[in-house]
């Protein structure tokens, strides 16, 4: 490993970090720069544009622009008001009912679009009100949205699992996204306890139970939207299409659906198509300039190294577990999910298999670190989402927003000493 190399690669991310350069940009200089030490400035050029395009050139990367245009669809479709109308039937005589209305219908949101920042722009705009109407800080409300949207990236349909299993080398994307139920049912599970005890204390306001009628009503209207989950997921783990064709016809179904719930007009689906292709544009982007950092890193033999360091620390796999839960959680704090995941996998994943973790369990741990990431300043996307879509600050979120990021660290360390909660499932479907 060349030292010199490694430490141009760090240090300079961290000044194009600190002085505003794009992350992406800033991912794909600082391996520049890190390349010209052992290589002549043309072949450094070279190389990186090479892996900056190979890292793109796979078929399986197509489901993300489609799965964030279906999002966008939903988002615009009136998906969300129905997913909310149906989950206030489910949540009852408890306190803070409208919270636990916010992580359950986020869980639901997130089944169906995949996307945290659309999950907390939907229940943000449309809960955040009501709950400020019924009493509730608008600063517990934030944090509620805020901590529930990161769901929509460890249940699937998940665009950070196709990239996990890109940079894995080929996990199964059924696999993956089987393995993320529990763990999102768990995280939702601890964060209604957190937020059902601190509404309490706050005294507020119960919510009284719904007829049969208005349950099934809820429902009915609510059936179609649900109805993608089973079409897109049932289809992936039954063999019927890849995870990229199901992205393509989630894009059909939801197009169809915002056209007969009459919410999505033709004249709407240019900007429509153009904000999803901004959003593809980034994280693609994004992908590239990672999968350039990724290889210099391999070219230096720098996974080697942490290994060894690792591994000479202990041959304890809950030790050398909880270590990378460390670092990744660290990690998370400063960087974006789509390229900490695919600079680290490759660092972490041979590891955990040396000392007999399972892919696809480590997998949901590295996403489930990661999301904790989003809620945290000064890079969390979901964070700033949610603070901006409640009219407040991060200083007043930060007070309510502590016990849910504690429920969320205690979901994540239940995740990793429990590997059935994660392979249970995909197990039981012959993964």
């Amino acid at each position: 490993m060349d030292v010199i190399a490694i430490c141009i690669l760090i240090f300079s991310f961290i000044l194009l970090i600190g002085i505003g350069t794009p992350i992406a940009w800033s991912i794909a200089l600082s391996s520049l720069f890190s390349l010209i030490i052992n290589l002549p400035n043309i072949s450094s050029f070279t190389t990186i544009a090479q892996r900056m395009a190979t890292g793109l050139d796979s078929f399986s990367l197509l489901a993300i622009p489609f799965f964030i245009l279906s999002g966008q669809l939903m988002t615009h479709g009136g998906i969300a008001k129905r997913l909310i109308s149906f989950a206030k039937t489910l949540v009852v005589n408890i306190p803070g009912g409208l919270a636990l209305i916010n992580i359950v219908s986020a869980m639901m949101m997130g089944a169906i679009t995949g996307s945290a920042m659309a999950s907390a722009s939907a229940m943000g705009s449309t809960l955040g009100p009501e709950m400020e109407n019924e009493g509730y800080e608008k600063e517990f409300s934030a944090a509620v949205n805020i901590t529930s949207a990161t769901m929509g990236l460890v249940i699937p349909p998940s665009n950070i699992l196709i990239i996990y299993s890109l940079a894995s080398g080929g996990v199964s994307i059924a696999a993956l996204f089987l393995a993320g139920y529990l763990p999102g049912i768990i995280i939702g599970f601890f964060l209604m306890i957190v937020a059902a005890i601190w509404a309490k204390r706050k005294g507020y306001p119960v919510l009284k139970r719904s007829n049969s009628r208005k349950i099934i009503s809820s429902f009915i209207n609510a059936l179609p939207s649900i109805l993608l989950l089973f079409i897109v997921i049932g289809g992936i783990v039954l063999g019927f299409f890849t995870a990229t064709e199901a992205s393509a016809i989630a894009v059909l179904y939801t197009l169809i659906l915002g056209v007969v719930y009459n919410e999505i007009k033709m004249i709407e689906l240019p900007r429509i198509l153009l904000n999803s292709s901004k959003t593809s544009a980034i994280v693609l982007l994004l992908i590239a300039s990672s999968m350039s950092m990724s290889w210099v890193i391999s070219y230096e033999n720098l996974p080697q190294n942490i290994s060894h360091f690792l591994l000479g620390i202990s041959d304890n796999k809950i030790i050398i577990l909880l270590l990378i839960n460390l670092i990744l959680l660290f990690v998370g704090i400063f960087m974006d999910m789509t390229p900490a995941t695919l600079i680290f996998t490759p660092i972490f994943l041979p590891i955990v298999k040396s000392i007999g973790i399972d892919p696809v369990q480590f997998g949901i741990i590295m996403v489930v670190n990661l999301c904790i990431g989003l809620c945290t300043p000064p890079v969390g996307s979901v964070l700033f989402v949610g603070i901006s879509v409640a009219k407040t600050n991060v200083e007043k979120v930060v007070k309510p927003l502590l016990p849910l990021f504690l429920a969320m660290i205690l979901s994540l360390i239940l995740i990793t000493l429990i590997p059935e909660i994660t392979l249970w499932l995909p197990r039981k479907f012959g993964f």
